[in-house]
Order: C-alpha cells, then structure tokens, then sequence
C-alpha cells in the first residue's frame, strides 16, 4: 500500500471483501449497534486484500466562525430562524447576506454543507416578508435557479419549514401543473425554477410574467460550478437575456451565486453575468474530520488472455453492501443511471433478507413522489445504502451520512469534494471512498494522491462569446424584444456580425427599430441549453411516444440504425434514423449485444492563435476543422466477442472547433526509438490517454473532448497528435490544456507507465469511444513519445510543471509572454 498507513495500524487479516460475488452474509453489527469508526470501517472493509487500498489520506477539522445577525434582518424571518436551532450564523453567510442586501452581485464558494443557502435567505425572505419595494401592491420577488429539479424541491421545503407569513414560494418546472402555472405567475413572491424553463417559458412568455418581473428584487443561480464548456456559454446568455426582459419592466435585480469551491469564483460568475461580483470565498463552517481512501479493483485475465480489470460498479457494490452490514449510512455514487442500478442490485444481493430492503437506487427517471420518498427515508435512516447519480452531489440536504463511495472519477475535483461532502454533516468523522475506474485518469489519481490532496480546485470555463452559442440565443431574443443597437454592449462586440448572418439566413427581419425574429416558429424550440443545435428525439415505435434525447453530435454514433442504446437502465433498439427530422425510432428489448460505432476522422488547421517551439517540436493552439463520417458498427457479446461488422451509409460531419496539438519529426521519434512502422500506434495510445487525462486540468468530461492522430498531416507535413473540444466554436477545454501542456502530458506520461498492463489496457491507452476499434495502438512507443515531447518542452525553459491553480503557469509554457508568437494561417489540404 502506498501513501499514508491506516490511521490505527496495518490491515488484518479476514474473509472480508473479495473480487468474485460472494453470498450474503449476515450483518456484522445488529441495528442500533455501535458504528465503527472510518479507520475500523476501512480495515473491514479492505479484508484480505490490502493490495486494493492504495493510499488512504485524513481530511483535518475545521473550527467554526461565527459572526452577529445583521440588524436589517427581518424579525419574524429571525425568530423563524432562532426557533429552527440557528443560534447564530457563520462568518460566511454574513458577508454574502451584507453584500447582497446592499445590492452588490455576489458569488459564495465555500465547501460542501458550508450553509452557502442562509447567506441569500437572509435578505431575500426578510424582503419579500417585509413586502419591501412593492411597486405594484405585490411586493419584492426573487427567482431561484437550480441545474436539477431535487434541489429546487430541497430548497423548497427548507422555506416552506419555516413558516413565514407573507412567503409565497412555488417551484416552477416540467413537473408543475398546468391549472397551478397562472396562480404562480400571479401570486408567488419566489419562484424556484431551472435554466431550461426560464428559457423556454418565461422569457419567452415574459408579458404573462410581467408584475413579477417588475418586482424582481434578487435572482439565485445556485451551484454555478455546474454552468462550464457548453452549458456555461448557454447560461451566460440566458442570464443575459434575463437582465434585458428585466430591464424592460424597469427592473436591476441583484444576482447571487453559489458555488462549490472553484479556483477563481470572482472570474466565473463574472462571465456567466456579465458583470462584476463580489467573491466570497472564505469558510467559517465547522467540519469534522475525514478519512479518504483511494481505492483500486484489481487487474485480472479475461478468457481471451486480454488485461481487463475488475469492474468498478461491480467493487462499488461490494462495498456498499459491507457499509450496509456494519450499520454505516452511505450513499455509493455513480456516473450513469444504469451505473447506479447495478450497484445497487448487486449491494442487495450481498446483504442479508431484512437489510436488502434498506438499500435503493436514486437517479434521474423517476416520479417526483418517488424520489421525496427516498429522500425521506434516507433522512430518517431508514435507507443505509443509497446508490446515486449527481442529483444527490448538487446540493441536496441529506444530514448524518457517515461514509461515501465514488463509483470512478466523478469529472472534476469540485465535484469529487461536493460529493465526499455528503458524509460528515452531523459533526462526526465520517469516510470517503474513491473506487478507480478503468481508465487512464483514475489509475493515474490514485497512484499520485497529490492531484487530489494537494492541489486547488480546478478552474471552470466558460467563453459567453461563443458564436455556435451566442447567435441562436440573439435569435431568441430579438423573438423576446427587438434587438437594437444599445444591447450591443450586453451581448459583446461580435453582436452586430452574428445579426448581419441571422438576417441574411432569412432568421431575423432588419428594420430601422431594430432587429426582429422573422419566422413563425419559436426560436427556442430549436435550442437546448444542454449541447449545441437542435436534439435529436428517440422516439417509441409503437407509440410515438418520446422516451429521450440525445445531442445532436453524438446521434451518427450512439442512435444509428441497427444501434443498442441504453436510456434510464432500459434497452432499446434503434430501427430508423431520420437526420432531416431528428429523430430516431426504437424499439425496447435487449437484443443480446452492444453496439460500437466505427468511424473515420480527419482535420483541417484553419488558424493557429499561438504556438510554442519546443527545438524540433511545436505546440499549437487554434482553429480547426475537424471531419468525421460515422462508417459502420460493429455487434459485441458482453464478453468482447466481434459477431460482425455492419456498414452505414451516413454523411461526414464537419465541427468548426478550437484545438491544441503538437508535430515532432520523424528523425526525432526515431531517435526517442519510435520508428516510422511505429508512430501511428505510438500517437494514437498518446493521444487516447491525453484525452482521458485532460478533465484533470481542465473541467471537462472526457465526452467533451475528441482526438485526432496521424502519421503525416497535410498541413503540417509532419506526425501529428490533435486534441480538440467536441462542441462548436470551442468550450474552452484545449486551451485549458494548451496553457498546461507540461503538467497535462506529464501526468499523461505517467498514467501510462504506472499500469501494470503489458500492452495496453483501458485504464492507459485504450478508450471506450474509439472509432477505429482501438487499433493501432504502442504502450511503450506513446511513453517513448511523451519523453521526447516532454524532454523538448523542458529544454524549452522552466520546469514544465506549472502552477495549479494559474492558467498561463511559468515562463516556459504556450501562453506566456515569452512563448506566445503572431498568429500564422494555413490554407488546408
């Protein structure tokens, strides 16, 4: 075992957790017994083999901060407060709740069950109690706004448990009735609502919510950690969209957001808004120790001899199920819904018949009523293991939970601490689990602790100038209230351009008043907040019933003719794709095996922004055209066994995108010992496992970014690896990289050579979105590859790491003074 010793002494011996199911055993401890501590819980846990327990790393406490009520503070909204057990708030929430009051837009970023939520009820419940700044006989309103239902119905709840007269809050979403949507809109003082219907539905409609509008006093946007890449861009023009339909009922309000701790919340809320705001971002909560453990399934021999380790929901499960037996509440989390089922059938069938009923599954897909239910019974302890997606991370009040597994790297460090976050709440020490999955990212975190424990938060990206992003939401607008010239500063500087387009493609109408939406439709209807253009349904055979979405880029791979797809834990079967009207029917049943789409991929480099030169080597940043055409699939037994290969017939796609990617010369690499024969294995296996390290610098999932490699690129004339974002326009994710190109293809290098695979496996250079079928690939030329790369970079001055927390890091990386060159432009193949 690596690291740090458990906190008490080795690990004994025992018949505890192993690598094959194992019947259910009887509970360890009966219900009420007493709960063992993380360290104990750990040492049973880990059983017999210790191997899997790679470090283990304790989480200080933390003392608390408090400060006085601020005088303004409502006196019912107060003795509400006083009678609920706050006694006095933490430092925190006072600054927030000052800074807010006195009409300055402002950003809290503190840890998880920080209370970041009382610092903006204090001035908005003692507004809207008090009926302050009623214009219309209504009073002051706030608008809440939450990434997922569950926390706006958490949020909800905690209001309403107080009590207050005069507060009339609702939620406002998909699930709300249409005969209670009216009495909102007229009557309630907050409203707790989502991005989606606040583009969708209010906006749009803004007339039917104009005395609402006209007393909006104070607008949430809580956990805006979440709005980065795509989604950012997108909430950055809702946001500013909502401040122009305000503007029109003479309305400024105050914004406030919260945030889980990222690197530079000043920075980031500032983009989404528009504006400046104020940061606060100093942590007066008190915090209970915490033991966290990195944790890693072993390495075992499939029946065709190929490396392939244990499954990672798979080990999740096992632990869950030896929380569950020791009477330790946990909440296992997983990345997908169908994840978060099989961890949980499996912890049922490890526990004994009257614990099996004390464990469930919570994501996204079910009724409303269910989903309160669970929640409730886990507060109660009535639930001991819980298998979760995000919908429980993002902020949802769930108190006394004493140990968290993470089913894999959960996308971003602010996400692995919002979600360790959870366990802990009621003040004791509690236990964190981070389980590996089976790729480069998480072999490469758990053998180097430091990329967790010691470094900040990751910064978030958001580019609200995106133009992919930026014109259809103009659209929308200029659909809410003409576009005129004055919103030219509130949109930025390319607004008159994207207009000048809009109206040439017949979407917009100019006249001497403005800009105006030209067509009958809704321009909303055709944009989703959450990817770029318009989704794509899948729609029920039988029925006509439509079960979901997929992106519209990701529809030639994932919903094909012939495709399996997997949504909300149920199999479906695709029979049609129809791209004209984006739509894919399908129908439900599990054939037997998996599909894998097949593809071909192709760049052009339309403009290099920057470049460093590295001796014989050269690393760039800019445009670039990236071409795939989707050519076949292929069937799978779930062992990996190849049924046949199946063609398609769809067209090439072509993403205008933002990229970085690096040349080295061939005599270079043949030098390094990677021969010609060698460097198109060599620069694909580089440039798999640099995809699935770069979410470590940049806050992207690994979804979000897309490669491409090539023994001889027309425009470079030299081998060549191209790492871009898989959105157009860009999300900001390359450039993350582009800036922390040493310490990226440092831990790159490192992930590789730290699996003990012989030749390549998913957890170094293999990956599950290959479109060439993960051939060809060279383990040992990729980390021959890096050195040279690395060993130029290096040369090229400063230590090649930079600093966690800057983005241009020292004088040696792209970016910098020093490296940054005039920018250069290539006319294509």
């Amino acid at each position: 075992m690596n690291g740090e010793p458990l906190p008490s002494g080795s690990v004994p011996e025992s018949s505890g957790h192993g690598s094959s199911p194992a019947a259910p055993r009887p509970s360890a401890r009966a219900a009420g017994a007493h709960r063992p501590a993380p360290d104990e819980l750990l040492r049973t846990l880990v059983g017999d083999h210790p191997e899997r327990l790679v470090h283990v790393h304790e989480v200080p406490a933390r003392e608390a901060v408090h400060a006085p009520w601020p005088e303004w503070v409502d006196p019912t909204l107060l003795g509400a407060l006083l009678a609920s057990g706050i006694e006095s708030p933490w430092a925190h929430q006072v600054e927030v709740a000052e800074a807010a009051h006195a009409g300055r837009h402002v950003v809290v970023s503190t840890g998880t069950a920080s209370g970041k939520s009382l610092g903006y009820h204090l001035p908005i419940l003692s507004d809207l109690v008090s009926g302050a700044g009623a214009p219309n006989g209504r009073g002051a309103t706030a608008l809440y706004l939450s990434p997922t239902k569950a926390l706006a119905a958490d949020q909800l709840s905690r209001i309403a448990a107080l009590a207050l007269p005069q507060l009339r809050p609702a939620t406002y979403d998909g699930d709300t009735p249409t005969d209670e949507r009216r009495w909102i809109r007229d009557h309630a003082n907050l409203v707790l609502t989502n991005p989606d219907l606040l583009h969708h539905s209010l906006l749009p409609g803004h007339e039917r919510w104009s005395s609402f509008l006209r007393a909006l006093r104070y607008v949430v946007v809580d956990e805006c950690h979440v709005y980065k890449g795509v989604f950012g861009a997108h909430m950055a023009a809702v946001l500013r969209r909502l401040r122009r339909v305000a503007a029109r009922y003479r309305s400024e309000p105050t914004f406030v957001f919260a945030s889980a701790t990222v690197a530079d919340p000043e920075d980031h809320a500032s983009r989404l808004l528009g504006l400046p705001v104020v940061p606060v971002t100093r942590d007066a909560s008190p915090r209970a120790s915490m033991t966290f453990a990195l944790w890693e399934p072993p390495l075992l021999v499939d029946e065709n001899g190929r490396p392939k380790r244990v499954s990672t929901v798979a080990e999740t499960g096992e632990l869950l199920a030896g929380c569950v037996r020791e009477q330790v509440q946990t909440v296992a989390f997983a990345r997908s819904r169908a994840g978060v089922e099989v961890v949980a059938r499996i912890a049922r069938e490890r526990v004994s018949v009257t614990e099996e009923e004390r464990v469930a599954a919570y994501r996204g897909g079910y009724l409303p009523e269910e989903r309160r239910e669970l929640e409730k019974a886990l507060r109660s302890k009535q639930l001991l293991g819980l298998a979760a997606t995000n919908a429980l991370e993002l902020g949802v009040d769930v108190s006394g939970l004493d140990a968290v597994l993470l089913a894999g790297w959960p996308g971003t460090l602010s996400s692995l601490w919002q979600q360790a976050g959870r366990a802990g709440r009621s003040g004791e020490r509690s236990l964190a689990v981070l389980v590996a999955a089976d790729d480069p990212l998480d072999t490469f975190v758990v053998h180097h602790p430091e990329a967790i424990f010691g470094r900040g938060i990751e910064a978030t990206v958001v580019d609200p100038d995106n133009p992919h992003v930026l014109a259809p939401h103009l659209a929308a607008a200029a659909a809410e209230l003409p576009l005129t010239e004055a919103d030219f500063a509130l949109f930025g500087a390319q607004t008159r351009s994207l207009l000048d387009a809009l109206v040439e493609r017949g979407i917009l109408r100019k006249r001497p008043r403005g800009w105006f939406w030209g067509r009958e439709d809704r321009p909303a209807d055709h944009l989703s907040l959450r990817g770029a253009g318009e989704p794509v349904r899948i729609i029920e055979t039988r029925t006509g019933r439509v079960v979901g979405t997929v992106d519209e880029a990701a529809a030639h791979a994932q919903v094909h003719t012939g495709a399996v797809h997997l949504h909300q834990g149920q199999t479906w079967v695709v029979t049609e794709l129809q791209l004209d009207d984006h739509a894919a029917f399908a129908v439900r049943g599990d054939p037997g095996w998996t599909t894998q789409a097949q593809s071909v991929s192709d760049f052009q480099i339309v403009h290099e922004v920057e470049h460093a030169q590295w001796g014989p080597l050269r690393c760039s940043f800019g445009h670039v055209t990236v071409r795939n055409q989707v050519t076949s699939f292929l069937r799978r037994l779930p062992g990996g066994e190849v049924l046949g290969e199946h063609p398609l017939d769809l067209p090439p796609r072509s993403l205008a995108t933002k990229a970085v990617w690096w040349t080295m010369p061939v005599e270079e690499l043949a030098s390094a010992g990677v021969d010609e024969a060698g460097i198109p294995g060599a620069a694909h296996a580089a440039e798999h496992a640099a995809i699935g390290m770069l979410p470590l610098f940049a806050t992207a999932d690994r979804w979000d970014i897309g490669g491409v490699s090539t023994a001889l690129h027309p425009d470079t004339g030299l081998p060549t690896i191209l790492i871009y974002d898989g959105h157009p326009g860009g999300a900001g994710f390359a450039e993350r990289g582009y800036r922390r190109i040493r310490a990226w293809l440092s831990a790159t290098r490192e992930a590789i050579a730290a699996c003990e695979c012989a030749s390549g496996c998913p957890s170094c250079v293999q990956s599950p979105k290959c479109g060439n079928g993960n051939e060809p690939l060279d383990k040992a030329g990729a980390i021959a590859l890096l050195d040279l790369t690395l060993r130029h970079a290096g040369a090229s001055g400063g230590s090649g790491v930079s600093s966690d927390s800057g983005d241009s890091g020292d004088s040696g990386e792209p970016g910098s003074s020093v490296a940054a060159t005039q920018e250069r432009r290539f006319a294509g193949p």
